[in-house]
Order: C-alpha cells, then structure tokens, then sequence
C-alpha cells in the first residue's frame, strides 16, 4: 500500500498526545521550529479559551528522523499534555474529586452517543478522546507534510470568512455565555493536474478532500469550489470554459470548480471551504438529561472556547496536506525524496508539453 498513513492516540488530559505517520521519503529536511510554529497557530485565534493559556505545544519526534532528516521509517511524534500534571495535584490535593463521573451528557457532542455505544456509565471516557484537543497531532502531522510539498511545489494557506462580523458575534456570546461557530477557507496552490482519478469511487480526491474536513470536530458541511452556489445556477454559469493562449499553454478565466473536475486535480488552484457549528461547551448549559438518573438536568460543563474557527482552518491545512501529500506519494513514488521529486518533475515537464497544462 503505497500513499501516507496516519493514526493518532491519547485523550484530551491524558499524559500525552502522540501519531505515526508513514509514507515519507527519506532525505526530507524536518524543522521542528516549523511544526512548533504550526502548533502554535492551532493554539490562537479570537475567542479561544483558558486551557491555551495552559498549553505551549511543542514537538518530539521519537522515531523516524535522525540528525533532521527523515529515515524513510515511520515518523512518531509526541506533545506532552502539560494539564495532565495539573489534574494530578488536583487529584492529589482534593482526593478523587476530580476523578468524579459525568453524566450529564452535552447537546451537540459525542457525549450521549458515545457512551451507549461503549457501555460507559462516565460520558468523560468518550469526550476525552472526542475533544478537539486531538487535533494537534494533525497539525503536527500536517506540518511535517507542508514540509515535503514545499519541495514539490505546493503551497496552502486559509483564512477565516466574515471575520470582523464573526468577532462581534463571539463578543456577544461572550456576554451570553454562549458560542459560535462559522466558515474557513482552504487553498492549495501549485498541484499537478491528475492527482487522484475517476476510476473508483474512493480513489477521486475530492472526495478524500471532503471526508479529511468531516472528519474536523464540530465541521457540518464542506464545499469545493462554489459548490452550493454552483447548484442554483444553469450549467453555462457554472463551467469553467478552456482556453489556450499563443504559447499554446492551456488556461482558464475562471476557478468555480476549485481546481478538481472528475475526481481529479485540474492544475488550478484547489479551495476548500467548511462550515463549523458553535461548540458545544456552554456557560449557560443548555438542558440534558443524566445517563445515571434518567431524571432532566444541565449539561455538563468543561473548559472551552466560544469559537475556534481560526484554530479549525489551522487544522483544515494540516487536513489539506495530509490529502496532498498522499496523492503525490501514491502518484510518483520514490524511497528517497530526490526519486520522487525526479519523478514529478518529469511529469509535469510531460503535461506541459503534450497537453499544455
């Protein structure tokens, strides 16, 4: 199985936060620098909450990469929970209090679900592992792999939609004890055309694309290109129209299908927009019922943020490359990052010349 693979593990306290990712080549420069700074991008953005004021993420990388360059082995990394020491002393100075079950499951979470599923009778054995303070292991990951584009060419960057109108509404839910959510959008500059393909199903990239930003926590929708707009509209609105320039390089005037006709990359910039729905954790917890007394109650309340829409397109880049990356490793190949930057240099060398792409 050729492509990137990548499984993460440790809970949201818990004493560590770790992942594997596999599929690299060797010879790749890995800047830690780099990915601490992505960690730390993760960390901000306006109305994120007291548990980052605890955090200060920062990277070790366990396996795979010696004297910074990587083995061609699986990388592991890890991140120390720093509030898994403070949970400790709390436990220890107030006996197991802290240690307490929950049962009143959250409205909006995996909570309730989560519990019947595994026949937990501590909804905190499923929100645990459900928070989103999984992501840094993604961002991580994703790091490591903007890395690796970077050399192939590939740039990808976001920004957060609407953001002076969503910073308003994150003061007055501030005020209210309530959140909120929104939109971020996701580019990629610099793809080769024809990654992914319109043979199976699983294999178009559009649809990777869209199940790596589902997978987000909170994420209810996902759109490429003008995706929902592009529904209303007659087919002659929507196309993008080709043309050739007296280079006889082909272009066109206009990116509605953010870069990705058929399952496959079209060589135009690719934009990937999600939408995020408000957090769950309210300060004013709206109502419940408890799992343990199947009587009416609030729901639970844990340390949150009233929005982490700038944290969650920190995290649809880390998505982005992690798809990206394993397109171009599955398509060229190669052990050794000179191989497969050999490989993908010839290629694009052959769309230029016999089709003008």
């Amino acid at each position: 199985m050729s492509g990137i693979r990548f499984i993460s593990g440790g809970e949201s306290h818990g004493k560590i936060l770790s992942c594997i990712l596999e599929g690299l080549p060797a010879g790749l420069k890995v800047s830690s620098d780099f990915v601490n700074s992505e960690l730390k991008r993760r960390q901000g953005g306006y109305g994120r909450g007291g548990r980052m004021k605890i955090e200060s993420d920062e990277i070790i990388f366990a396996s795979g990469i010696r004297f910074g360059e990587t083995l061609g082995s699986p990388i592991t990394l890890l991140i120390k929970n720093r509030d898994w020491e403070n949970w400790q002393k709390k436990m220890s100075a107030e006996g197991e209090i802290f240690g307490e079950k929950v049962t009143n499951a959250r409205p909006g979470h995996a909570d309730l679900t989560g519990a019947a599923k595994y026949s937990r009778d501590d909804v905190r054995d499923i929100l645990e592992r459900s928070s989103a303070r999984e992501t840094a292991m993604r961002v991580a990951s994703g790091a490591v792999c903007k890395i690796f584009l970077k050399e192939c060419g590939i740039k990808i960057s976001s920004q957060v939609l609407n953001e002076d109108e969503i910073k308003n509404k994150i003061d007055e839910a501030k005020e209210k004890g309530d959140t909120v959510g929104g939109i971020f959008e996701v580019k990629i500059c610099g793809s080769p055309a024809g990654l992914g393909s319109h043979i199976q199903w699983d294999k178009k990239i559009d649809a990777k694309f869209a199940a790596a930003f589902m997978s987000i926590q909170a994420v209810k929708a996902v759109e490429i290109g003008d995706g929902w707009e592009n529904a209303k509209k007659f087919g002659s609105e929507v196309h993008d129209e080709i043309f050739i320039d007296e280079n006889k390089k082909i272009f066109r005037k206009t990116n509605r299908a953010g870069g990705i006709e058929g399952g496959m990359t079209n060589g135009e910039e690719i934009v990937i927009r999600a939408a995020m729905k408000p957090i769950p954790t309210l300060m004013k917890p709206l109502q419940t019922v408890d799992i343990a007394t199947k009587k009416l109650t609030t729901a639970s309340k844990e340390r949150s943020d009233t929005c982490a829409i700038w944290a969650a397109a920190v995290v649809g880049e880390a998505m982005a490359a992690l798809v990206t990356a394993d397109a171009i490793v599955d398509k060229f190949g190669g052990d050794a990052l000179c191989d497969t930057l050999k490989n993908l240099k010839n290629y694009r060398e052959r769309l230029e010349k016999n089709f003008g792409l």
